[in-house]
């Protein structure tokens, strides 16, 4: 019995009798090295008993495991590594299942030191690529085990930082296995995305107050032992990094989803920190798609409160400027479209205190200070997103949004009935504001193609309300289109400047397209300066506003007809201050007559005539010592010193259009046209009576440039208008509206009551009666037409013509070549 007993041990399998060689008496000395080359060997000389190895190894381990023998297992799980690291052969797919069965079972346990050691391996196995595909090998365990190690609250703060650690490090692990093996079960799937990105974003949100950076390369293994950090946003940039198109939405989801539910869009530092590496992490192409989901998220969250809803608008904020290399997405229009929709939205909310209009009790207390909050976030963005865009593009754009203002008559159904007319008036102003937003910035080298007639004549009558802040940012948005070489901080404030060329002035020659913009659109810019200086309600801004408009018409598209156009402008807003007629209060003449000496002084310079800067220069001086008041320096300050009548202004303390006609026209100046006072042109925008805002006033603006042509001034005085004209006409034209409106109304009831032998008869006459006009007037009009080979002789002897082709024609020899 003995020496069968004995004999047992050499009767087992050769692969088992290396597998044990390996396991030294004492598991502190460690794997027994020489054995393990011995095993190595084997393994690679006869693989196909690998699998045959991994399983007699699995079964050591799981003993070794019940029994508490952690020294054995740390030594099977080496022998493992190495075997895994040194074959790479047809037949390891078997031997892998060995593996993660072992790996599956030191996960498995409740010991911190296990469960690492088993991610280790893991991730060992994870950075090996394999000849061969693998068609059933599952890692959804390992995706659930490690993210919940990703969540460990073990008491012992080291150790659970070492399991969070081992944790984020198995879900890189498993990303990289399956990322590229198409064979695997998809990791991009919902149930697995699901499980992985709330675990990163767990510990990326626990150290959000530590440095998420390291100094340098060196210093990285330090900083991952005292903090998951670090580790973790690497992780999350190598998944996002190999995510392909169709994988993005399935990425991002979770991380909307656990910013919702963890309320982190109203601190908006950690969603901002998100989606930054989010957008730096993912294919520059792909960068759209974020957008996009930011926007579907931001239109689910419309009735939620507006700190949620800026804190969205403030990630699309941070995500447009990093997209700012290419466009935002097939889909531009659909991004402005949804953020002006929130703003009419936040509008609504704030004038009608609750989400839901339709009740009386609102689901939320709604803050108002909240909601103008999100309105600055939203206009912001619009302008972050704009800037990204193209030219052409941008232009789009700003069409897009001057359609979007709501004007009643015009645009009904842009109208917040919710909030009724101040809510209009406010959606007017947001869109203006984003509208300054969009244009900031804008520069085009052909302004007739970048701003159709579609958008500066809508902008231009919104300059025609009675609302100052409206016009203000109308004034604001020209300023940006027209400034093409950054001059208009140079003219932020109105001054007499002795020597222009202290400001370092960038004038280029006026381009053909810009002569034609000029020949278009310049005489209706020119009425709205006019018609803005005659505001009563225009303060200290509208002017230093309309003084820098005027200095930039003259710096980007003045030739020599635009500058006698605008000198002529400047000495109608003189005598604009001198007329009794308006009724400008005292501070509003004193100022246009400031603005009218500020900008000679300045347009005088530019064209550089000696003796048209003596004029304005001298007339300027005698204002300095009798007059301060008419100059811009004792007007646009706090508190002006204002006199109680300008019946003193008057010799020389005007600048005359006569003097100024004589010296510029000994420089080739068009005399003619600088004698002629300038005239605004009055369309039926002017005819409308107190404008109280946009909402109010029906934009028809009508083609004014053959009105307004040079040509046509000279050729026609213009009319005089007076009160009573201006009254005549209103009445006349309600009493014609209402005998029209009659008119319509019984023939509308003659067609709907009289019998039909009636009507047949009535509109049998009306037949007759115009075809015998008709034959009256071909009876007069036509005759027949001579005939250039004379007449013939018809057979009753009198003489007819009749048209000879040209082809029968006889000519002379001289007429023929």
């Amino acid at each position: 019995m003995t020496g069968v007993c004995g004999c047992c041990g050499a009767l087992r399998p050769r692969y088992k009798r290396l597998v044990d060689n390996i396991f030294p008496e004492d598991p502190e000395d460690g794997l027994v090295k020489a054995n393990m080359e011995k095993l190595t060997f084997y393994a690679l000389s006869a693989p196909e008993k690998l699998d045959r190895i991994g399983a007699y190894l699995s079964e050591r381990l799981s003993r070794d495991v019940a029994r508490h023998r952690y020294g054995y297992v740390c030594i099977a799980m080496e022998a493992l590594d190495q075997l895994l690291m040194a074959c790479h052969c047809q037949s390891i797919n078997l031997f892998v299942e060995s593996f993660l069965k072992m790996v599956r079972k030191l996960l498995e346990s409740d010991k911190p030191n296990l469960q690492i050691l088993g991610t280790n391996s893991f991730v060992k196995f994870a950075n090996i690529e394999e000849d061969t595909p693998s068609y059933h090998r599952s890692y959804d365990f390992f995706v659930s085990r490690f993210s919940e190690m990703c969540h460990s609250s073990y008491e012992d703060p080291d150790i659970r930082t070492k399991i969070r650690m081992a944790g984020i490090k198995g879900l890189q692990g498993v990303v990289r296995k399956t990322v590229n093996d198409e064979l695997q079960a998809n990791i991009w799937d919902p149930q697995h995305m699901d499980k992985i990105v709330p675990s990163l974003l767990f510990n990326l949100q626990c150290g959000e107050g530590t440095e998420s950076r390291s100094p340098s390369p060196l210093q990285a293994s330090e900083k991952e032992k005292e903090s998951p950090v670090e580790l973790t946003e690497r992780c999350f940039r190598e998944l996002l990094g190999r995510a392909a198109y169709g994988n993005i939405k399935n990425a991002v989801t979770p991380v909307l989803m656990h910013l919702d539910n963890h309320s982190l869009w109203e601190g908006k530092v950690f969603a901002v920190r998100c989606f930054k590496i989010i957008m730096y992490s993912i294919q520059s192409q792909h960068s759209h798609l974020v957008i996009q989901q930011l926007l579907g998220h931001l239109d689910a969250n419309s009735k939620n409160s507006a700190t949620v809803r800026a804190g969205i608008v403030e990630v699309l904020l941070e995500a447009a400027a990093i997209a700012a290399s290419g466009s935002v997405g097939p889909t531009v229009l659909e991004v402005f479209n949804t953020l002006l929709r929130q703003l009419r939205l936040s509008v609504d909310y704030e004038l009608t205190g609750s989400y839901d209009p339709t009740s009386n009790i609102g689901i939320k207390i709604i803050k108002t200070h909240e909601e103008r909050q999100l309105q600055e976030a939203v206009i912001r963005t619009i302008g972050s997103f704009a800037n990204t865009l193209p030219t052409y593009q941008r232009s789009e754009v700003m069409l897009f949004i001057m359609g979007k203002i709501p004007v009643p008559g015009v645009h009904p159904a842009l109208v917040s009935t919710a909030s009724g007319p101040e809510g209009t008036r406010m959606i007017q102003v947001m869109l203006l504001k984003s509208l300054v937003q969009v244009t900031a910035g804008f520069q085009t080298t052909n302004m007739l193609t970048a701003l159709p007639s579609s958008f500066l004549e809508p902008l231009l009558s919104f300059s025609l309300t009675e609302d100052p802040e409206v016009r203000l940012l109308v004034l604001t948005i020209l300023l940006s289109l027209i400034d093409r070489h950054d001059n208009r901080p140079k003219f932020s404030t109105i001054s007499i400047i002795s020597d222009i060329s202290v400001l370092k002035l960038k004038v280029d020659k006026c381009s053909r397209q810009d002569n034609l913009f000029m020949k278009k659109h310049g005489q209706q810019l020119y009425r709205h300066i006019y018609l803005g200086c005659k505001e009563q309600s225009s303060g200290r801004q509208h002017y230093e506003t309309l003084y820098t408009l005027l200095a930039l018409l003259s710096m980007e598209l003045a030739n020599e007809e635009v500058v006698v156009d605008l000198i002529r402008l400047a000495l109608a807003l003189q005598d604009l201050a001198l007329s009794t007629d308006e009724s400008l209060p005292i501070y509003n003449r004193c100022a246009v007559h400031a603005l009218a000496a500020a900008y000679l002084n300045l347009i005088c310079q530019l064209t550089t005539v000696p003796a048209f800067c003596q004029h304005i220069h001298e007339v300027i001086e005698v204002r300095q010592k009798e007059s301060p008041y008419l100059l811009p320096e004792d007007v646009f300050i706090d508190n002006p010193k204002l006199p109680s009548s300008l019946e003193k202004a008057e010799g020389d303390v005007l600048f005359l259009q006569s003097k100024i006609t004589e010296v510029l026209g000994g420089s080739g100046y068009n005399t003619e046209r600088l004698a002629t006072p300038y005239v605004p042109q009055y369309t039926d925008e002017d005819r409308l009576s107190k404008r109280k805002s946009i909402g109010e006033t029906i934009s028809l603006q009508v083609e004014v440039e053959s009105r307004n042509s040079p040509e046509k001034e000279e050729r026609t005085p213009a009319e005089e208008i007076t009160f009573e004209t201006l009254k005549n006409a209103i009445v006349d034209s309600v009493g014609m509206e209402e005998q029209e409106r009659e008119r319509r109304r019984q023939v509308v009831e003659k067609f709907q009551k009289a019998p039909f032998e009636e009507i047949a008869a009535h509109c049998g006459a009306r037949a007759t009666l115009l075809q015998s006009k008709l034959n009256q007037i071909f009876e007069i009009t036509i005759r027949p037409p001579p005939s250039p080979s004379g007449t013939i002789s018809s057979g009753y002897g009198q003489s007819q013509s009749r048209s000879v082709p040209v082809y029968e024609m006889k000519f002379p020899d001289l007429c023929v070549y």
